[in-house]
């Protein structure tokens, strides 16, 4: 049987900001074990039903947006390589998701939704 249990609005609200941050978490390792971004991104997909309407449903987004927009970078980067300007686009991404992560965090921290 798939019964669902029912959490306390309180309990719920904690157990979704554990996993905001946890994905926060996930993409700051992903510099050390590029896997650790895929199951943050796949985190973000199967709880951000359970965010909507919610302060934190503007993190999801966040990350969810430098996600897809630093793999896309990076494969700009990668494919331009031969160019030369592919380190400069693969540096810049770095630095990019770097600040993304930390300005999430920090917002995160304070208990405020991202503006987007």
């Amino acid at each position: 049987m798939n019964e669902e249990i029912v959490l306390p609005r309180d309990e719920k609200m904690e157990s979704l900001k554990n996993i905001t941050m946890v994905v926060y978490a996930l993409y700051a390792f992903s510099y050390f074990a590029g896997i650790t971004a895929i199951i943050g991104i796949v985190l973000n997909y199967l709880k951000l039903e359970e965010v909507t309407g919610t302060w934190l449903e503007s993190h999801f987004r966040w990350q969810i947006r430098t996600f897809w927009f630093g793999l896309l970078w990076a494969a700009v980067g990668i494919a331009t390589l031969v160019l030369l300007v592919g380190f400069v686009i693969l540096f810049v991404n770095c630095i990019w998701i770097i600040y993304r992560v930390i300005k999430g965090w920090l917002y995160f921290n304070d208990n405020k939704p991202m503006p987007l």
